[in-house]
């Protein structure tokens, strides 16, 4: 077993330099591209740029297509012909695609109970809502609909070029009802189940950058993110909530999307980020391990993935959910998700006929589910969604509450004390079905899954231990291979596995997510003989120089690399998508996997 765990993490730091191959300070999917193509671009240089770093890219043919804040970049259009003498830039760090992107839900009904699941119900008896709080919802937008008050959404902006910030898409109005709904559809004496939010005091900053398809791009999102630093005193905006992503394909140390969710991180904003929705994905045999998207590999931010609440209030028999993304992220190795949270058949709000609503009709929910003489007839206001991006407003909201108990603590503070207090008492293994296709799914609960454990609002409003203040105290650690072959975190200066009491590896991951004799640190390497991939290692049956690498079909040295079985990054089976799929394609992004 030494000897598999030596292979499955030297693979994975292999892949770190291979990805920078080639042309450092270019993006992989930017390489190859047809030398008269106009490309869409996100140029980083070594400061906020001015006039004459624009005039860099007009120099070299291009134009400036956004201007990005603070950010120290913009995104423009230019010649690909023109790529490689603007790399050669010293004043240039990075270029990269501007890269589509997509929320991160799936879209057959039942009761979710991620209330109870969580112990919501622990901070409404202090009277904590969220009240004062600023919360910055960067997603399709925000509908009009009575379950928010007419206070809570504070401000609005479209990034998206179309006119509007109300949400056409229906995604953003979903996951702003898990974090602030009022129930007021769902409140009477004839209804028998009432929809609230968790934070329902809170100040929503509504900032559109998905279009009605849901879909949008880097720059939408990073010029989104910069608006909120900018607003972070207008609105006392202390959380950004990402329900969104899209594929990693470099560092999150170059990738622009991550280093905009850093700057909030730094500025003092909470950023909360869903996992992605890859957790089924074995087309590279990899049982769905390898597949955090991006923002979320970044170490700085949450991440969260999804939980199952199998239709019932008690969370000790609830399982990870089978198309949670897991860990650990490819290029840089970070330990991801960061911890878990409700995010199957969720129950929130809607306003037909939004897109999902058209194309989902079958996630209509009767208003008999809520209404005691309720009928088959669809619910005018509830929807169902599912998805990681259904659990990540939970933890935003989490996290809104916290920062009403105590404004002074940290970004970093809140994140260890979320993780440190979790529920670590978890299924260790179970077998998920598919209701729709049937299919089944073998599901466990280690530290690439599930991260430190199980979202507990009332554990963390309970806690008092604090990580240090300083940004950076608590990134996520990377995973690594010790001498004696087994799989460790690296943590740096983080507080995440420390050695002291109240930081070590078992007070935040728990012993039975690392720990034991068939877990990451015992006996039985990583994940033993006998369970998802009994002998075969994780990320495939052949070694490094075999048929069945990493994520492709050739060896470390052929073609196929990382990704796939092409012939270039551009024209690939890829791990997100569908055959020869384009990188730049809405369709690889996020998927509409249950």
């Amino acid at each position: 077993m030494r000897g598999k765990a030596f292979v499955i993490l030297s693979a994975l730091l292999l892949c770190s330099s291979l990805a920078f191959a080639g042309s450092r300070k270019i993006s992989k999917d930017l390489q190859g591209r047809d030398p008269s193509s106009q490309v869409d671009v996100i140029v980083q240089f070594d400061q906020a740029p001015t006039a004459k770093y624009h005039q860099k890219i007009m120099d070299h043919g291009g134009k400036l297509k956004r201007e990005l804040g603070h950010f120290k970049g913009a995104a423009y259009s230019m010649p690909a012909s023109e790529l490689e003498d603007l790399a050669k830039d010293p004043a240039v760090k990075y270029i990269s695609l501007d890269r589509p992107l997509r929320g991160s839900a799936t879209t057959s009904w039942v009761l979710d109970y991620h209330n109870e699941t969580i112990n919501s119900s622990n901070a409404w008896s202090q009277g904590l809502t969220g009240a004062g709080i600023g919360v910055a919802v960067i997603d399709s937008g925000i509908a009009s609909v009575s379950d928010l008050n007419a206070t809570n959404v504070v401000y609005s902006e479209d990034f998206t070029n179309s006119g509007s910030p109300l949400d056409q898409y229906g995604h953003g109005t979903h996951v702003s009802g898990i974090i602030a709904g009022n129930g007021s559809n769902s409140t009477g004496p004839n209804d028998s189940y009432t929809f609230k939010g968790i934070a329902q005091g809170v100040n929503l900053i509504n900032l559109r950058v998905l279009d009605q398809n849901g879909a949008g791009t880097d720059s939408e999102v990073i010029a989104a993110i910069q608006t909120a630093i900018q607003l972070k005193s207008t609105y006392n905006i202390r959380v950004i909530n990402l329900s969104l992503g899209r594929p990693v394909l470099e560092s999150y140390t170059a990738d622009p999307l991550c280093q905009a969710a850093e700057e909030a991180w730094k500025a003092g904003i909470v950023v909360v980020v869903a996992a992605g929705n890859y957790g089924r994905d074995n087309d590279a045999g990899t049982y769905g391990y390898g597949t955090i998207t991006a923002p979320g590999n970044d170490p700085y931010v949450i991440t969260v993935g999804a939980m199952n609440t199998l239709g019932t209030p008690d969370r000790t028999d609830d399982v990870p959910a089978s198309y949670s993304s897991k860990g650990p992220s490819i290029v840089d190795q970070v330990v991801k998700p960061d911890l878990v949270a409700p995010g199957n058949l969720i129950v929130s709000l809607y306003t037909p006929p939004d897109t999902l609503n058209v194309e989902n009709p079958t996630h209509d929910i009767p208003t008999s589910l809520y209404q005691t003489n309720g009928t088959s007839a669809a619910s005018p206001a509830y929807f169902i969604l599912s998805g990681t991006s259904m659990a990540t407003p939970m933890v935003s909201a989490t996290a809104a509450l916290m920062l009403q108990q105590n404004a002074a603590l940290t970004p970093d503070q809140i994140k260890a004390r979320l993780m440190v207090t979790a529920f670590k008492d978890l299924v260790q293994a179970a077998t998920v079905t598919d209701p729709t296709t049937g299919q089944t799914f073998n599901e466990q609960a280690d530290i690439f899954t599930v991260g430190a454990g199980y979202l507990d609002i009332q554990a963390a409003l309970a806690s008092t231990v604090l990580a240090p203040p300083a940004v950076g105290s608590a990134m996520s650690p990377t995973a690594s291979i010790s001498t004696s072959g087994n799989v460790v975190l690296v943590n740096g200066t983080s507080v995440l596995g420390s050695g002291s009491t109240t930081w070590n590896v078992p007070s935040v991951w728990g012993n039975s997510i690392f720990g034991g004799t068939d877990a990451l640190t015992g006996d039985a390497i990583l994940w033993g003989t006998s369970n998802l991939t009994g002998d075969a290692i994780l990320w495939g049956t052949g070694t490094l120089t075999g048929d069945a690498i990493l994520w492709g079909t050739d060896s470390l040295s052929g073609e196929a690399i990382l990704w796939g079985t092409g012939s270039s990054v551009s024209d690939l089976t890829q791990l997100w998508g569908r055959p020869k799929t384009q990188v730049d394609a809405n369709s690889v992004l996020w998927g509409t996997r249950r």
